[in-house]
């Protein structure tokens, strides 16, 4: 039987440390981290994210006027300005990294956004709140959703298990 690991982990940087810090040396957050444990299973190597990889085609590096651009098919959102900023929606399989200081709303914004979408399938993550924390914010903005679910978690790879299970259309 394998010993149990523990790493303790910045919760505003993701900072790795082997031991509790008052002061995250990366961000300079103070009492940030908490700890998880950290198991061998929960290594992933390089194979194991391509098994995660729907997109099975060879990774090569080519020039930009190779590329054949064509308009993607968009996922709008119910914020007029939202769409705006992304080209009119959201592209699925898209990135979008959203940045800004603590308080200004950029939770509320998407958990509005994805409660709104009532015929997408949408996967809201947090390693911040607890679900009932992201339950009463959906209960103030008095909206609810059959497609729209919950996970506290940050293990990339149980995240990336539980996409592969629910299969979202958006994360």
């Amino acid at each position: 039987m394998s010993k149990v690991k523990t790493a303790f982990f910045c919760s505003n940087c993701g900072y790795e440390s082997t031991k509790w810090l008052g002061k995250c040396p990366s961000c300079n957050q103070w009492n940030s981290f908490v700890e998880e444990v950290i198991s061998k299973d929960n290594k992933l190597s390089e194979t194991d994210w391509k098994k995660y990889s729907t997109d099975k085609k060879e990774i090569k590096t080519i020039s930009i006027n190779e590329v054949v651009s064509s308009e993607e098919k968009r996922i709008p959102t119910t914020d007029n300005e939202l769409n705006r900023v992304l080209g009119g929606g959201i592209v699925p399989g898209s990135i979008v990294l959203v940045a800004g200081e603590p308080g200004i709303g950029k939770s509320t914004l998407f958990l509005q956004n994805g409660l709104n979408l009532k015929n997408v399938t949408t996967l809201y993550i947090s390693g911040e709140e607890s679900e009932q924390q992201i339950k009463m914010r959906a209960d103030r903005l008095k909206i609810s959703n059959e497609n729209f679910y919950l996970l506290t978690e940050t293990n990339t790879q149980t995240i990336c298990q539980e996409i592969k299970k629910l299969r979202p259309q958006l994360v």
